[in-house]
Parts: structure tokens; C-alpha cells; sequence
């Protein structure tokens, strides 16, 4: 998707097709929204939608127990070239009220410039108060909290945590199946249209969670990234011959990180690749080194 803080590397690093000479900011990799349907490229059910798997094929490619009239995840891949607009997500008790969907995600680093800042929470003595009056003033980075992290590092971004993706990224991005995003400072910039961006200040401070001060990047857990009650994510790193397994209960969606994987047809998977491996499907076999995502549903 076309975004003024995008640019290239949708193309030049992860092969995919942009059609014209726009920033390109955000690739769509697993969706199932009306307007957005990621549709199956290889094996038995090519040519099918996700929605069409998720509604016509749920117990046999995903497994029982899940409910929902769509997928309940949203998966893509992100690349900053400038400063994404300071935003929130609404939380899920404020959503209906606020018109939104709630949402919450989090963050895999690819790849990052050296100094490259995320915006995460806010600084310590923030008040709401103080916040209004550096938005009224156009000065509001210096209520937000800022971190540099390195690539292979991550963040949980709950519904309700002031964020944004500062210049320099590529990530990958595991969200709630929600298009709901709530601008409250947008550089003072203008869009591609050549007109300033829509603000939501009274959506966004309701959203906002004035308590949440200076928050770190997360600290994996073994191979556990982040694990709520809308999605569990794994890194997994391995070696060449070893395999990648479901079981009878679930599926995972496996997204290459770095090196290949090889399906039991043959198909190559590289850098950037997403699939979804059924419920007891066959093993995937690592070619060389590599590192994946494993994204699942919970299923306690």
C-alpha cells in the first residue's frame, strides 16, 4: 500500500511487485478484510482466498475450536523510510463506542538503520495535561518515549499504547484483524495528496493510556515472543535438515526470516515468504541455516 512514509524495499529486498514509482510502505501478507484478501499462490488450495479457507475449510486447515466470521489476524511486512504518524490503537472496551476496531500487535526488527528510533509509550512525568499542551504546540515528540533497537528484537504494543515506527525499518507486523488507527501527531507534514493527513485528538485521547511510561523492548522467553489472548509468536532458529512440524490440534503461519525452507513438493521459501502449514501437514525441512516466525492462534 501506498503510504508517504514508505519506499522500495517491498520491491528490491522482498521480491514483491509494486505497481507504479510510489513510497510503498506496507504489504498486506495475511488478510482477510473485505477489502483485502491475500489468496492462496501454491498447493491444493490455490486460487482460494483466505477468507474462503478460513470460512468453507476452518477444521481441516486450522483446526476446531476457533470461532469468528473472519480470520482473526492481520500479518504484514512494513517498510519506514520516513516517520509513521504518532497513533494509538483503541482499546476493546472503547472500540464500539469510539466507531473503531480494537487492536492489538507487535513488532519483529528485520531490519534497522543504526540509530533508527521507535516511538513506544511515553516519557516519564507525562501527564494528559502536558501532553494537550505540546499537541497544541506541535511539539509532541517530546512527550513520547523513544528506543533504538536492533534487529532480531521485538515489542508487544497493546490496544491503548501511544506508538509510531520511526524512520530507518523494515518490520514484521502481527496484528488483530482491525484497520482502526487513531493519528494524534502526524510531523506537521503533508500526504501524498499534497494535503495534511486527518487527525483523530479525541479519539486518540480517548484511547490513549496515560500510564503506561518508557517501556523496553521485550525480552524473549526461550522461543516466545509474545503470547496474549489474540496470538502467540515464536522465533525459531535452525539448522539445515532439521523440520518443521504442526500437530493434529493447530496450524502455524511461518514467516522465513532468513535462509530457506523446503516443502515436501519441493517449493522453496525465502527470505520475506509467509505460509500457513495445516494442521498436520507435512514437515517443512531447513535448508541451511535459517530463522523463522511460528504465529498461531491460542488454543487454552
Amino acid at each position: 500500500m501506498a503510504r508517504v512514509w514508505g519506499g522500495r524495499s517491498l520491491e528490491k529486498i522482498y521480491r514483491r511487485n509494486l505497481p507504479d514509482d510510489q513510497p510503498y510502505g506496507e504489504s498486506w501478507e495475511m488478510s482477510d478484510r473485505p477489502d483485502a484478501q491475500s489468496i492462496v499462490s501454491s498447493g491444493p488450495y490455490a486460487g482460494k482466498s483466505l477468507h474462503d479457507l478460513w470460512t468453507n475449510h476452518r477444521e481441516a486447515i486450522f483446526g476446531k475450536g476457533f470461532t469468528g466470521d473472519r480470520f482473526p489476524l492481520l500479518i504484514k511486512i512494513l517498510d519506514a523510510r520516513d516517520d509513521l504518524s504518532i497513533q494509538v490503537h483503541p482499546p476493546e472496551n472503547l472500540s464500539r463506542e469510539l466507531g473503531g476496531e480494537p487492536k492489538t500487535e507487535m513488532w519483529y526488527i528485520a531490519e534497522c538503520d543504526p540509530e533508527a528510533k521507535l516511538y513506544i509509550g511515553l516519557k516519564d512525568g507525562c501527564t494528559r495535561e502536558s501532553f494537550q499542551q505540546s499537541l497544541s504546540e506541535g511539539t509532541l515528540e517530546e512527550q513520547v518515549h523513544a528506543v533504538s533497537p536492533e534487529p532480531g528484537e521485538s515489542i508487544f504494543i497493546p490496544s491503548g499504547r501511544l506508538h509510531a515506527i520511526g524512520a530507518g525499518f523494515l518490520i514484521y507486523e502481527i496484528q488483530q484483524n482491525s484497520d482502526t488507527t487513531y493519528r494524534v501527531f502526524d510531523w506537521n507534514r503533508v500526504g501524498l495528496n499534497g494535503a495534511p493527513r486527518d487527525l483523530h485528538i479525541k479519539e486518540s485521547m480517548a484511547s490513549i493510556n496515560f500510564n503506561d511510561f518508557e517501556p523496553g523492548m521485550d525480552q524473549p522467553d526461550g522461543d516466545s515472543l509474545a503470547s496474549c489472548e489474540y496470538f502467540v509468536v515464536q522465533r525459531h532458529k535452525l539448522s539445515k535438515l532439521e523440520e518443521i512440524t504442526t500437530t493434529n490440534d493447530s496450524f502455524s503461519i511461518i514467516t522465513v526470516i532468513s535462509g530457506k525452507i523446503r516443502s515436501s513438493e519441493g517449493q522453496v521459501f525465502k527470505t520475506g515468504d509467509f505460509l500457513i502449514l495445516p494442521r498436520n501437514a507435512s514437515p517443512l525441512t531447513v535448508e541451511g541455516d535459517c530463522q523463522i516466525l511460528r504465529t498461531t492462534l491460542p488454543t487454552d
